[in-house]
C-alpha cells in the first residue's frame, strides 16, 4: 500500500534545490540579493516570493521557474 504523500510545498522544493546546488541559505541569499532570513522564510513557507525573486532563485539554482512550482 502506498503511503499518503503530501504534495511538495514551494519551501520544501526550494530547500531541496538549494541543497542539491550545494548552497547554504546565506549563500543563496547573497546570490539573489535578499537576506538569509528571507530565504529561511521562503523555505518555511511563511512568505511567497515575488515573480522577480522567483526568477532570481531559478537563475541562481540553475533551474527554470517551472521547477520551482
Amino acid at each position: 500500500m502506498a503511503k499518503n504523500l503530501k504534495p511538495e510545498t514551494f519551501g520544501t522544493r526550494l530547500r531541496r534545490l538549494r541543497e542539491h546546488a550545494g548552497l547554504t541559505q546565506r549563500a543563496l541569499a547573497a546570490l539573489i540579493g535578499i537576506s538569509g532570513a528571507g530565504v529561511a522564510r521562503l523555505e518555511a513557507d511563511h512568505v511567497n516570493p515575488s515573480w522577480q525573486t522567483a526568477q532570481r532563485l531559478a537563475d541562481a539554482l540553475g533551474v527554470s521557474t517551472e521547477d520551482l512550482r
